[in-house]
């Protein structure tokens, strides 16, 4: 019988092939998983919204998923945990942003919800990746309301101008607040507690499961704290080297089905 209890797996590159289809055999596997109690947990940059069509294929509807890197664990409406960015660092950055940075498009998650000043192209780029549409509103007003609580933000410009806003935002002090670059023109900001390792021990916690009990299966840079903490860390074989050396096992690619051959090698093979 395997030891793992729980599995948390990434999205994008791992159980998604480079066509943006499902790994074909894990829809198979669901059932067998649900038969041994074991969650299949989806955790990824994504927003809720953006990981729910995907849960819903899977028929895992019913387990958390771990939207915007970690900073929101929920199941359905009903919030396990989160992270929001604190709220005089947000004001202050959001500031800095419109005085010295005025091009660059700022993307605002709350909960489900994507808010925009505009629909710049920016925007709409995103939208057609996402499949999800933004709600136009006054961000300086938004983020002002106490009671608007903020995941995430999303920074879009080119990626000469990304540079520079990091850059600069590197000698200016938000204590509470990470900066990270998901594609060489994709700024994101979150609380600094956020990331998928601790993502990884809040659910760790909710299920009352110790390290050695956990999965988690990855193939890039934002994975690499849940494939270091788990119990068996596993990383895609189309993932970079530096993630490949932090897992304890490598399977196949997203083009060969790699999430499904691990689980069924690691979890289901008794």
């Amino acid at each position: 019988m395997s030891v793992i209890k729980l599995i948390i797996s990434d999205i994008d590159g791992t159980i998604l092939d480079q066509k943006h289809q499902l790994d074909s055999h894990l829809l198979e596997l669901m059932p067998l998983l649900k038969q041994s109690e074991i969650p299949f947990v989806l955790a990824s940059a994504r927003s809720p919204l953006g990981i729910a069509p995907i849960s819903k294929e899977l028929g895992i509807t019913d387990f958390p998923i771990a939207s915007y890197n970690g900073a929101l664990i929920s199941t359905g409406d009903k919030i396990l945990s989160q992270h929001t960015i604190n709220k005089k660092e947000l004001l202050l950055l959001h500031d800095f942003l419109t005085k010295e940075f005025p091009t660059v498009s700022i993307n605002v998650y709350s909960g489900k919800d994507w808010y925009v000043n505009a629909l710049d192209k920016w925007v709409e780029i995103e939208a057609q990746i996402t499949g999800e549409s933004p709600k136009v509103t006054s961000l300086a007003d938004f983020l002002q309301e106490e009671k608007n609580l903020i995941h995430k933000l999303l920074l879009i410009d080119n990626a000469a101008t990304i540079q520079k806003l990091r850059e600069t935002l590197a000698t200016i002090d938000f204590p509470q607040t990470d900066f990270y670059l998901s594609k060489d023109n994709y700024l994101e900001v979150t609380h600094n507690q956020v990331s998928k390792k601790q993502a990884l021990l809040e659910l760790a916690n909710y299920y009352q499961l110790s390290l050695t009990e956990i999965m988690s299966i990855g193939d890039n840079y934002n994975d690499i704290p849940m494939i270091d903490t788990a119990g068996l860390g596993v990383a895609m074989g189309n993932a970079p080297t530096d993630v490949k050396v932090c897992a304890n096992k490598v399977t196949d690619s997203n083009d060969q089905n790699g999430v499904s051959k691990a689980i069924k090698l690691y979890v289901l093979s008794e």
